[in-house]
């Protein structure tokens, strides 16, 4: 690699940018974070105190109006500025990372990747929960075929907030793309294929169960693989008792594990992957079953040592595609295949039907 970093525009700085971007970036050693673009006082002086020697600018446009000075714009701004943004960047002959989800279609998802390779530009999209612990740790055991033929997968991320808390990401403004399908969706969806491959059919319900929501916030997803497996996704803000994150049933053992990989509450603690000790590890009471039997207490099956999460592993891979002609870790096909089973994901609840794709 060059022993010069990469300077990084960073477009966004509410919770996506400050919270996961900015600090990741920093944490790669071939990367320095050059720009922070924020239009709110706030998040500017948050940024400037948080890293002292970073430039502050209002707009994107100063961005791409020293295009020759940046190496990678990373776009961390609200879902519907993400493909006008993203477009500007690879017209302005720089390479992209884009938040999770890139776009609102699957169709603005492809034209962006086809713009991008007639560039011969790197774009990727953010894609960080491929990099849980516990995400790895099912990867592994896959792997070394611990479960067997896998027949069933669950997958939740549940939470209890009973009183929504505003902002785009629950706006009722289908132009916003909020709500958990696409939020939280994203996710589920992108593990899910990840381990199991294309989908052939979706069917879902989404609906809004509190009192003043605006846009979804009780999601279940059930995808038919081209393989066979079937998934069961959940996204919810609705949960008063929280079901296990994972719960993967396969024809010799099934893994069960419950709780969240560590690394989104870390950084929100300020803790950063650099001077951390231990980053991502979590304690064993935490680590999940694999095995059969029917204990209502365990599950049955042995304890699997949790592998550590890796949220850094994404960048170093941006800068390795970068410098070196690695993988893009995250392309933005792959996220076009997602987001084509959101969009069945949405007609289906919309229509009570199930799609196949």
């Amino acid at each position: 690699m060059s022993a010069t970093p990469l300077r990084v525009g960073l477009v966004g700085y509410g919770l996506a940018g400050s919270v996961f971007h900015a600090p990741l970036i920093t944490a790669t050693e071939a990367l320095t974070l050059d720009t922070v673009v924020t239009s709110n006082p706030e998040r500017a002086e948050q940024a400037r105190a948080e890293f002292p020697d970073v430039r502050v600018a209002a707009t994107a446009d100063e961005l791409f109006d020293r295009a020759d000075e940046l190496d990678l714009i990373v776009v961390a701004s609200p879902n519907k500025t993400h493909v006008p943004l993203a477009t500007a960047a690879l017209k302005a002959g720089l390479p992209v990372v884009v938040d999770k989800p890139i776009a609102g279609t699957a169709a603005e998802a492809r034209e962006l990747a086809a713009l991008a390779d007639e560039r011969g530009l790197l774009l990727s999209v953010f894609q960080n929960r491929r990099w849980d612990n516990d995400f790895l740790t099912l990867r592994k055991l896959l792997a070394e075929g611990e479960l067997g033929d896998v027949w069933r997968f669950e997958s939740r991320f549940e939470r209890w907030r009973p009183q929504p808390k505003g902002g785009w990401r629950e706006s009722g403004d289908p132009a916003e793309i909020g709500g958990l399908l696409y939020d939280l969706g994203s996710h589920l969806v992108d593990q899910t294929l990840v381990l199991f491959g294309p989908a052939t059919s979706v069917y879902a319900e989404s609906v809004i169960r509190r009192p003043g929501a605006e846009t979804d916030d009780d999601t279940f997803i059930a995808i038919t693989h081209a393989n066979g497996v079937r998934s069961h996704l959940y996204a919810t803000a609705t949960t008063a008792q929280l079901g296990p994150r994972f719960r993967v049933l396969g024809s010799q053992a099934g893994y069960v594990k419950y709780g969240l990989d560590p690394q989104e509450a870390a950084l929100k603690d300020g803790q950063r992957p650099s001077t951390t000790a231990d980053w991502g590890t979590e304690p064993e009471s935490l680590w999940g079953h694999i095995g059969s039997g029917e204990s209502p207490l365990t599950g049955g099956g042995r304890p699997e040592p949790t592998l550590p999460g890796d949220y850094p592993a994404y960048y170093a891979a941006v800068a390795k595609a970068l410098l070196d002609g690695g993988p893009n870790p995250v392309t933005a096909l792959e996220a076009a295949a997602a987001l084509d089973v959101l969009e069945a994901a949405r007609r289906s609840a919309r229509d009570q039907v199930t799609v196949t794709l």
